[in-house]
């Protein structure tokens, strides 16, 4: 039996059949950037409003298991008073935070990127714990361009993933370890695939290093995918392929479970994409989705700063995570998305 609060338990409800992790974790240039396209004023009340109206959707926890929190977030509370985590385990969603402060550019290393947030992090794991948070989550990201990435920023990504990663055990926490190829640019899917297996070797290899008990961590990572500009877009046949060829070379089977980023892809065909990988993985990992604006956009959208909206914009986000419930169960369809 599985003792409540261990990394197994909460391991084992991220990766709970047909749900996925809602990432609400925009950091507050972020949110204010979509806020301010739908001309929503970027308050710390309107911020509160919208996260309240996700986490309080009806039927959420068929297709949610997890909620990445940000800082302000995780102290903030729902119209009923009841602090968001505390909302979200009443419903049986597992809390989680975001504990990276943000991508900066790498020192003698231009268009190349490297995360802060190590500093005072174990002081601050011991508090997100207290607040009820179960797992964690940093992101790295890895640019590719001509002559990047470079072995010098994979490492330092790599070796501040392992790091945090070791610190979020320590505190009892499981680690979300996050490196994010980009969309950006016009690489093809062979370069995506290149750059993804090379920088998920040197991830494992840092978190080894670390002594990192990968039984207890998962890992978040996106599909290898063309460059958002590049001139011939690979299919979703050539993306499945890729996608799991590059798992299988790189990720051990030790590791429990893969969680999917949207990195940019519309809501669709992110869809599209994570149901025909699901049909086509045959383990050893269980895989799952932790998508943001791929589950977010419709129910902002409709939203738009508006109380009369609410009931709408849950219903376009229930609607968008129950399609993604199915496709991580190679179940979705055209027929769903129209229900």
């Amino acid at each position: 039996m599985v003792k409540k609060n261990t990394p197994e338990a909460t391991i084992a409800a991220l990766l709970a059949r047909g749900k996925g992790i809602l990432a609400a974790d925009e950091s507050f240039p972020t949110i204010e950037k979509r806020f301010v396209k739908l001309g929503i004023a970027s308050t710390e009340e309107n911020r509160r409003a919208y996260r309240d109206l996700l986490f309080s959707a009806p039927g959420l926890a068929r297709a949610i298991s997890g909620v990445i929190l940000f800082d302000e977030t995780i102290r903030q509370r729902g119209s009923g008073g009841t602090l968001f985590p505390e909302l979200l385990a009443a419903r049986g969603i597992v809390p989680g935070i975001k504990v990276d402060e943000g991508a900066v550019p790498l020192p003698a290393f231009r268009g190349e990127k490297f995360t802060l947030g190590l500093d005072g992090l174990r002081e601050r794991l011991a508090a997100y714990w207290k607040l009820g948070a179960r797992f964690t989550k940093w992101r790295a990201v890895v640019s590719i361009g001509r002559g990047l990435p470079t072995r010098t920023a994979v490492a330092a990504n790599a070796r501040g993933l392992a790091l945090f990663a070791a610190l979020s055990q320590e505190a009892g926490l499981v680690p979300i370890v996050e490196p994010e190829i980009l969309m950006d640019g016009n690489h093809s899917i062979a370069r995506c695939e290149e750059v993804a297996t090379a920088s998920l070797e040197a991830v494992f290899d840092a978190l080894r290093e670390q002594r990192v008990v990968l039984e207890h961590m998962l890992l978040k990572t996106g599909m290898v995918l063309s460059g958002e500009d590049a001139p011939a877009q690979a299919g979703i046949a050539e993306v499945t392929a890729a996608t799991l060829r590059c798992f299988r070379r790189a990720v051990p089977p030790a590791v429990p479970g893969i969680v999917f980023l949207s990195g940019g892809q519309e809501d669709v065909p992110a869809t599209q994409r994570l149901n025909a990988i699901a049909q086509a993985s045959a383990g050893p990992w269980k895989l799952t989705f932790s998508y943001g604006r791929a589950l977010q956009d419709a129910a902002l959208t409709t939203w738009a700063g508006s109380a009369a909206k609410t009931a709408a914009a849950q219903k376009a986000l229930r609607h968008r995570a129950l399609c993604n419930g199915l496709a991580v169960q190679g179940k979705y369809s055209a027929h769903a998305e129209r229900a």
